[in-house]
């Protein structure tokens, strides 16, 4: 198993950055395109991807949604366009974390390391089930009513941690802490976001939440709250 795959058409930044995963322990390999990278997925193993948002032909975005398909790797994305909006879209399309260009490689590092760590190994056969839902983590696949849905990866840890917690009121903190960990770069307000898009998902009013409710000044609570 490789460490990392670096996606950047960038050649001289690709390589720097390969050197100096490299040079930190790292095993890493470079490609410059959505479609070579995807040829590699199939065919390797990786730990982690490093995904440049302006490729050419397929975008980055186009790529985190191809990639998340058919597997969990985390996604660290790299981007120039530093706006809310694109930030968003990168985290809907299911990246992890997202780091700004120009970046310090120390602190693409850091987030490499973070993302690492929190990534355990799957869990085998765990099925929970509570109102209507039902949250496989071997498979990582959620249905509502026997419909199968699609949540991007922080989607179904945010459902999966809020499920094992059933009954209880779960602080924003610790829903970050668990699901993007302690050390993680991105903003806590990410939760917030991740929320609504999981409440679109499963709710049958969203605008009036049953399953996920909203607890004043602490976070959420999962439960049939009809």
């Amino acid at each position: 198993m490789t460490d990392i795959l670096i996606i950047e058409d960038d050649s001289e930044l690709g390589q720097l950055v390969r050197d100096f995963m490299k040079k930190e322990g790292f095993s890493a390999e470079l490609c410059s395109s959505a479609e070579e990278a995807l040829v590699l997925l199939k065919g390797g193993s990786f730990r982690l991807i490093l995904l440049d948002v302006m490729l050419p032909a397929m975008n980055g975005y186009e790529t985190c949604t191809e990639i998340r398909k058919t597997q969990d790797i985390p996604i660290l994305m790299m981007s120039a366009q530093t706006d809310e909006d694109s930030k968003l879209l990168g985290y809907e399309t299911g990246a992890d974390d997202y780091i700004d260009k120009p970046f310090s490689v120390k602190v693409l590092t850091a987030k490499v390391r973070a993302l690492m760590k929190r990534k355990s190994p799957s869990e085998s056969g765990k099925v929970i089930s509570s109102c209507g839902i039902t949250l496989d983590t071997a498979s990582r696949r959620v249905t509502l009513g026997g419909r199968e849905l699609r949540l991007n990866a922080k989607e179904f840890e945010l459902l999966q941690y809020l499920m094992e917690h059933e009954g209880k009121a779960v602080g924003k903190e610790e829903l970050f802490n668990a699901v993007w960990g302690a050390d993680c770069f991105t903003e806590p307000s990410t939760v917030s976001v991740h929320i609504r898009w999981l409440r679109e998902k499963i709710e049958h009013d969203p605008n009036s939440p049953q399953l996920i409710q909203t607890v004043w000044k602490v976070g959420y609570r999962f439960g049939d709250g009809s």
